[in-house]
């Protein structure tokens, strides 16, 4: 039903999934292992598959003092590795620590196109206000209503959480559901395609038409911006991957 968002900063995250029905780090991985369009398991089978395999209960005795792996154990030392995916090393990050980085005349100008119209929902410096808004999109999947399956609030009526744009430009597709399979897809939703509705939220019906207008020399200098988020030292750290 929806797609996968990048894991990054979590440690500064209030909510998880896109809508925000977990709060807790520590009780992120349960709703992805047992939910039945993911993993479609059971926590407590998972546990007896670690309690099986070779390597796992010498590697929990490693971290906390004996084999017995427990779902307390379980859950903190995944919240433990997730809390390593630390993204602050982009050409952004370098330029505003002023580490003799600067930007392009076409990177500067894509950051003032961003601090304009992007910038109230994707705050630096995790590019995220963490609200749920809804953005216009049409409706693919009726029974997936976003964060009003949560509140239970029809205002919540298929809003989201705002996605970080930190390796925005690594992460396609896009939106919740994976309908943008480009950016330059999602920037045309925001200036041209956005479709009203109550639920709209409001920040973008300060226009009209609804939306934020964008020129192509907009679009130009913002996807030049985005490139500056790019962080090749967290992607490429050899701590976080399996190979």
């Amino acid at each position: 039903m929806r797609n996968a968002p990048g894991i990054q900063n979590v440690a500064w995250k209030k909510y998880f999934q896109w809508d925000g029905g977990v709060f807790n780090l520590d009780l992120f991985p349960v709703h992805p292992i047992e939910n039945p369009n993911e993993m479609d398991e059971t926590l407590e089978n998972v546990l007896n598959k670690l309690r099986k395999h070779a390597q796992y209960p010498g590697l929990f005795k490693a971290a906390f003092g004996t084999e017995e792996i427990t779902t307390e154990r379980f859950l903190k030392a995944l919240s433990q590795f997730q809390l390593m995916f630390i993204s602050a090393q982009s050409k952004y990050d370098k330029v505003q620590r002023n580490e003799n980085v600067t930007f392009t005349t076409d990177e500067q100008e894509g950051y003032m196109v961003y601090k304009q119209k992007c910038a109230s929902c994707h705050a630096e410096p995790f590019f995220s206000d963490e609200s749920f808004r809804n953005n216009g999109l049409s409706v693919k999947n009726q029974y997936d209503k976003g964060r009003a399956l949560i509140t239970l609030n029809d205002k919540d009526m298929y809003a989201y959480i705002v996605p970080s744009l930190r390796n925005v430009m690594l992460t396609p597709p896009y939106m919740h559901d994976g309908r943008f399979e480009t950016i330059e897809k999602v920037l045309d939703h925001y200036a041209t395609g956005m479709i009203d509705s109550p639920y709209l939220d409001p920040i973008f019906k300060k226009q009209n038409p609804i939306g934020i207008p964008l020129t192509d020399r907009e679009k130009y200098v913002l996807k030049s911006f985005l490139n500056t988020l790019s962080d090749t030292e967290f992607i490429r750290n050899r701590m976080l991957s399996e190979f």
